[in-house]
C-alpha cells in the first residue's frame, strides 16, 4: 500500500502532504487518520510515546473524546527527500467550556511508501475566551480560501 505524494518530497509535495495530513485529523476519525502511518510507526506526542496504528487510534479516539470542537490548521515549515518540519495550531474546547489554542511543531519521517514512520509532536496551549477563535468553519475540512498560519499571524 502506497500514500501519496511520495518521497522524495519538493515543495509541492511536501505542501500537498501537509494538506492532506490537515484534512485527515480535521475529519476526527481515528482509524482514518491511522492509515497514514506504519504499522510499526512511533509517535512522541508531548509526553506521551506510542507505538503502532492500534496505540494511535486509541491516543486519538481519547484526545477527540476531551478535545471537542477540534480545528486544526497545518503549515509546512521546511523538507528533504523524506522528512517534513510542519507548525500548527489547532483550536478546541474542553467539558466546562473552555477554549484553548494549542501550538505546535511536528518532525515527521516518511518511509518509501509514503507513509508516516515516525512523529514528534511539541505542543502548548494557550486559553482563550470564546471571542478570541480565529477557526470558525463547519466541522471537517478547512476551506481553501481560509487563511494560513502565517496570514494570520500565528
Amino acid at each position: 500500500m502506497s500514500r501519496p505524494p511520495l518521497p522524495p518530497f519538493t515543495a509541492e509535495t511536501a505542501a500537498q502532504k501537509v494538506r492532506l495530513a490537515e484534512d485527515a485529523w480535521n475529519s476526527r476519525d481515528p482509524q482514518s487518520v491511522s492509515l497514514a502511518y506504519t504499522p510499526e510507526s512511533r509517535w512522541r506526542n508531548r509526553d506521551t510515546f506510542m507505538t503502532g496504528q492500534a496505540e494511535i487510534v486509541a491516543f486519538l479516539t481519547e484526545k477527540w473524546r476531551r478535545e471537542t470542537a477540534y480545528r486544526l490548521v497545518k503549515e509546512l515549515w521546511a523538507f528533504t527527500e523524506t522528512r517534513i518540519a510542519v507548525r500548527f495550531a489547532y483550536e478546541w474546547r474542553d467539558a466546562g467550556g473552555q477554549w484553548y489554542r494549542s501550538h505546535g511543531n511536528e518532525n515527521w519521517a516518511f518511509d518509501a511508501t509514503g507513509l508516516m514512520a515516525e512523529r514528534h509532536a511539541s505542543i502548548n496551549d494557550e486559553k482563550i475566551a470564546s471571542l478570541d477563535r480565529l477557526f470558525y468553519w463547519p466541522q471537517g475540512r478547512r476551506p481553501d480560501d481560509h487563511p494560513s498560519l502565517s496570514e494570520m499571524g500565528l
